[in-house]
């Protein structure tokens, strides 16, 4: 006779998830932010607080940004580990959507767990739930179907049997990982039932290593034998297989240049001879031109999106041959790239055998040197102290304070661009940067992931004055558990960087920064004041000079420290960088319109689909 447990669906939802650990022996699902209401206090919030002591409980101050706390500290353990996210029906589901995205578009593991309607229908309508006139199914979490790579409707106690195992296989398999919704009925939660006793064994969940089809082994090996001029690029894939020293040996036993995308930044230290930088849009000159020239492009890990492939213009060669290595079909196969589907480790490995002593002729000689000349200036100390700083200004003050244990991080903004060609990233992790989604909110309650995900790091987040207005609640949340951390807020009163865009593309300046929008001039915002009001260590500099002996206090600092400083929201780094494709319009009374349409219809004939 099986042994059973009677258990509510929430307690063993909890003590399921508890008992699920990864291959080093640690608990996978490291613990769970939560944001209570009606909806969940008390199924869910009596069920955790019976397994405090094993599955922590954080509280969070909004249910988005604790959802990127979340995701931040799975991205930071290279997906080795995640943490769940649980809220109220209604608004706070909702507010959990923009996460869900971001990790779906970044393939990174969180589970969501919202409360639902009453799976009884009783008392409908509840309050906060939305009523669909033509779906009586329907709920406001059916949002998350279309950012989950796994959902499914908790309205029977027996439902968590099947739903937590496929929850559990899609967050750790590495070609489907992504975000999980378990969208769970109140009045379910409370439901009890008598649960098989072997549901709460302890499971150890591995992440698979695909290894290559031979015949495809055969063909990539075959393409990168006869290649004149091939190039890697590197994505985040190679972190989250622990490639990284695989990818150095693959490139250099066989003389083949890495190029970096932004999720793939730090794979290679930045003074690697064969590593020529950050590509595409936000690249450099070395990276971008190799790629202009290159006959075989391996992508390794990488889904090749457009700031990438500069809107697929940056590939120039005509003969040139795509090729992929990703341990996803849909990304191997992506633009009619030759395909090798394998786990990036294993993958490169066995293709290196298959090459044997092979190395490519091509020449990168001087590329790097060169890049590193026009650049480095860019990032020095203003010679005149007075000079609002630029964004380049600080980048360089932060790379002189940073040590062989720092980690930067960013999302959106001018910081993106400028960090990713000028940062020059030492060891792998050090580099974290959210670029598929480029979520503006998700850097201070990212900083705060990755310092729990590594407490011995030196976690430096920059932000400018737009995304921090957008989501700062979770400075609070890390002054009240004491997680400490450096957040440099650059103002320049506005949206700099799509102001800048909007030049570009020939529009006038307009509601972008603060004195161009309505009543923006009359706009004073004390950022240092703010931080300080929720528990930060902050201050405000008025120079790099100031900022440089800001930095060297941080470690002195516990809690979440705040540097604010005004920057010129006008410049950028002039050199690299690639198209990108815009709608520009096509019909507009302005000059300066027509005259970026006319650069558009040119830059769109060197385009390329496949």
């Amino acid at each position: 006779m099986t042994q059973t447990v009677r258990l509510t669906a929430a307690q063993a939802m909890v003590r399921y998830l508890a008992a699920q650990l990864n291959e080093d022996g640690e608990t996978y699902i490291a613990g769970v932010w939560a944001i209570f209401g009606h909806g969940n206090v008390a199924g869910l919030g009596e069920a955790l607080y019976g397994v405090r002591d094993v599955l922590p409980t954080y509280r969070g101050h909004n249910e988005q940004t604790m959802a990127h706390t979340a995701i931040a500290y799975a991205k930071q353990n290279r997906r080795k580990r995640a943490m769940a996210v649980t809220s109220s029906i209604g608004p706070g589901a909702t507010n959990m959507v923009t996460a869900a995205g971001l990790a779906h578009v970044n393939r990174l593991p969180v589970l969501f767990v919202p409360g639902d309607v009453f799976a009884n229908r009783g008392p409908d309508p509840v309050l906060q739930q939305i009523e669909d006139f033509s779906d009586g199914t329907a709920s406001v979490n059916d949002c998350f179907k279309p950012v989950s790579r796994y959902f499914d409707r908790i309205s029977r106690p027996e439902h968590i049997l099947t739903a937590l195992p496929r929850a559990m296989r899609t967050l750790t398999d590495p070609a489907e990982c992504g975000p999980v919704t378990l969208s769970f009925c109140q009045d379910v939660q409370a439901e009890a039932y008598d649960y098989p006793v072997s549901f709460f064994e302890p499971k150890v969940w591995r992440a698979r290593r695909v290894r290559p089809d031979e015949p495809e082994l055969a063909d990539m090996a075959a393409l990168l034998k006869g290649a004149q001029a091939p190039v890697i690029v590197v994505g985040g894939g190679v972190h989250y297989s622990g490639a990284t020293d695989t990818l150095r040996r693959f490139a250099e036993a066989h003389n083949i240049p890495v190029v970096e995308t932004q999720a793939g930044k730090s794979a290679l230290p930045w003074d690697h001879p064969l590593n020529l930088g950050p590509i595409g849009v936000t690249g450099g000159e070395p990276a971008n031109d190799l790629c202009a020239r290159a006959d075989v492009v391996l992508g390794v890990g990488t889904r090749f999106q457009d700031f990438t492939t500069g809107s697929w213009g940056l590939f120039a060669n005509p003969s040139r041959r795509l090729a992929c290595l990703n341990v996803a079909a849909y990304d191997a196969a992506k633009h009619n790239a030759q395909p090798l589907m394998a786990d990036a480790k294993v993958g490169l490995e066995e293709l290196s055998a298959a090459l044997g002593t092979h190395t490519s002729p091509v020449d990168i000689s001087g590329a790097k040197e060169a890049w590193f000349a026009k650049v480095d200036p860019l990032t020095d100390a203003p010679a005149e102290g007075n000079a609002l700083p630029t964004d380049m200004q600080v980048v360089g003050a932060v790379q002189r304070a940073a040590h062989a244990d720092t980690a930067v991080m960013c999302a959106a903004g001018t910081m993106p661009g400028e960090l990713h060609k000028l940062w020059k990233a030492g060891r792998p992790g050090s580099y974290h940067m959210e670029y598929g989604f480029s979520c503006m909110g998700y850097e201070i309650a990212g900083a705060m992931g990755m310092k729990m995900a590594e407490p011995d790091r030196d976690v430096i987040c920059f932000t400018g004055d737009g995304t921090y207005m957008m989501a700062n609640s979770e400075m609070a949340t890390a002054a009240m558990m004491g997680i400490s951390f450096t957040v440099v807020v650059t103002d320049n009163r506005g949206f700099g960087c799509i102001n800048r865009l909007q030049m570009g593309t020939g529009g006038a300046e307009f509601n972008n920064l603060l004195d161009h929008a309505v009543g923006g001039e009359n706009s004073a915002i004390d950022f240092a004041a703010h931080a300080g009001s929720m528990g930060a260590t902050s201050v405000k500099v008025s120079s790099i000079a100031e900022l440089e002996e800001a930095l060297a206090k941080r470690s002195e600092i516990k809690g979440p420290y705040v540097i604010v400083i005004d920057t010129d929201p006008y410049p950028s780094t002039p050199h690299g960088g690639t198209w990108w494709e815009v709608g520009v319009p096509e019909v507009s009374t302005r000059p300066t319109v027509n005259e970026a349409r006319d650069k558009f219809e040119t830059n769109k004939q060197t385009q390329r689909t496949v």
